[in-house]
């Protein structure tokens, strides 16, 4: 989640319709994960209200502790939760430990998302599932010049934000198998709004 989807892209949305317009995204990516859950950068903790019951426990990992420090104060279901500050491109847990990764508007922001992801792989049980929903580069030439055009700029002045990443690719060259993809514009300018949302797998 991070810096996007915590500041950047309500901002892009008019603020009293920011939380309908993300609600669907969230309650469908969360409500499908299940067992011991590793969400990958938590940011505030908007999504911890969106755990249903199959979830047994969720590991919470951020690498800013002022984020932390809010995610910390957030109601949650009635499950355990437990916070750590750490990087995704070195995930302080055991190989094979968790049942699902969660990753929601996380991989534009991570330095070195395909470490990232290859992490996520190596701590996701061999039959587990990588949830996740992000924004990235858009198949229509005209959008993606302008997401090519801005990223440099973009990436200065909003936390490292890429406009301009291929989601699936970069998740199916990290050793992962999509099993559900879906792709599309949300309200928003269309550089900054193409979304991915699904699931995969590890091969």
């Amino acid at each position: 989640m991070g810096f996007y989807s915590d500041v950047i892209l309500p901002k892009l949305c008019d603020l009293s319709m920011r939380n309908e317009r993300l609600h669907p995204y969230r309650e469908r990516v969360i409500g499908a994960a299940e067992g011991r859950v590793l969400e990958i950068g938590v940011g505030s903790g908007l999504n911890l209200p969106f755990y249903h019951p199959a979830v047994r426990e969720i590991l919470a990992l951020e690498p800013a502790p002022s984020l932390l420090a809010m995610a910390r104060r957030v109601p949650h279901p009635g499950m355990p939760v437990s916070f750590i500050e750490a990087s995704a491109e070195s995930i302080p847990l055991d190989d094979g430990s968790v049942d699902t990764v969660v990753t929601t508007w996380t991989l534009c922001t991570i330095p070195q998302a395909t470490s990232a992801l290859a992490e996520m792989r190596r701590v996701l049980k061999p039959e587990g599932k990588l949830l996740f929903v992000e924004h990235g580069l858009s198949p229509d030439r005209g959008v993606r010049w302008w997401q090519n055009r801005l990223t440099p700029v973009w990436r200065r002045i909003s936390g490292g934000c890429h406009l301009n990443r291929p989601i699936r690719s970069m998740i199916e060259g990290e050793g992962f198998r999509i099993d559900r993809i879906e792709t599309g514009y949300m309200p928003g300018p269309k550089p900054m709004t193409f979304m991915y949302e699904g699931s995969a797998r590890p091969k």
